[in-house]
């Protein structure tokens, strides 16, 4: 069965960015969701839409659950499985972990989208953003924040 329940319409007024800096310690997840939901309360923004982006080509972004760590321990185990640093990768000028890091990467994606409504992320209750560093050292990360929407 599906349902839907009634649509709300509203003028889009704003669009407020911004860049969040993240400080990585190396492969793993870093939770993003706060600094999301405060950058989205402090634009003004009610009902639309905020696009995060990564400037980089070997972290990701992805929406993850936010409840167990050991989700993110096992996806760091799959993503490693999948692009393993000794593959023979061609390209290791930066490293036995940067192609890995690429792929990873490709397979994440780095951009999302999270719809806003009346002023909240509209993330599922164990849902959480989180960036996603694939090389092995530690990294300054870069991700832009973009609200798209009606002003609260």
């Amino acid at each position: 069965m599906v349902h839907r329940t009634g649509i709300r319409r509203a003028q889009a007024s704003i669009v407020a960015t911004a860049t969040l800096t993240v400080e990585t310690r190396g492969t793993g997840f870093v939770e993003i969701t706060d600094e999301a939901a405060r950058f989205v309360a402090e634009a003004g923004g009610r009902d639309g839409t905020l696009v995060v982006f990564v400037r980089h080509t070997s972290a990701s972004l992805t929406i993850q659950e936010n409840a167990d760590p050991d989700v993110r321990t096992d996806l760091v185990t799959a993503l490693d499985r999948l692009a393993p640093a000794d593959a023979g990768w061609v390209h290791d000028v930066e490293g036995p972990d940067d192609m890995p890091a690429h792929v990873k990467t490709m397979l994440t994606g780095a951009s999302l989208a999270v719809p806003v409504v009346e002023g909240r992320l509209a993330l599922g209750t164990w849902q959480g953003i989180y960036l996603a560093e694939h090389r092995a050292r530690p990294h300054r990360r870069e991700i832009l924040l973009q609200f798209s929407g009606s002003a609260a």
